[in-house]
């Protein structure tokens, strides 16, 4: 399955007609899902040696690629099921669950100029976590 869980189930037969070019608009979102995900851990990875300072901040990538994410990840889960493809909604729930609780951290905490080693290595377990989820819930 694709991230989030929308992706074409095997042996599926969806329209002939335009579904080559919803393919291609699914995989483009995919791959700006992807640049979200790694927007939030890379500009969470950038802020380890000052988590361990104590001196960690939310960077507006971690900001800008949780939001790509939320984005992207409605539209392909529009797409998938415009297109017939199945869409696990309980993994979706999940995910969308996980995301708008980094999203709410993120987002109040972002103007501050530290923020507590807990709460930011939350941000990270929960970014990894919605990673695990998307590849390893089939």
């Amino acid at each position: 399955m694709r991230d989030g869980g929308a992706g074409r189930c095997p042996g599926a037969s969806g329209p002939s007609l335009g579904s080559g070019l919803m393919d291609v608009l699914i995989h483009i979102f995919v791959g700006l899902h992807i640049i979200g995900i790694a927007a939030l851990l890379g500009g969470f990875l950038t802020q380890m040696k000052a988590m361990g300072q104590g001196a960690a901040r939310f960077t507006p990538a971690m900001l800008h690629g949780a939001l790509t994410m939320l984005v992207t990840g409605a539209v392909l889960v529009g797409l998938n099921q415009a297109q017939d493809y199945s869409v696990d909604n309980v993994k979706i729930g999940v995910k969308l669950a996980v995301l708008i609780v980094i999203l709410g951290l993120v987002y109040v905490k972002r103007d501050d100029e530290k923020v507590d080693k807990p709460l930011f290595g939350l941000v990270g377990v929960l970014t990894l976590v919605n990673i695990f989820i998307a590849v390893l819930w089939t």
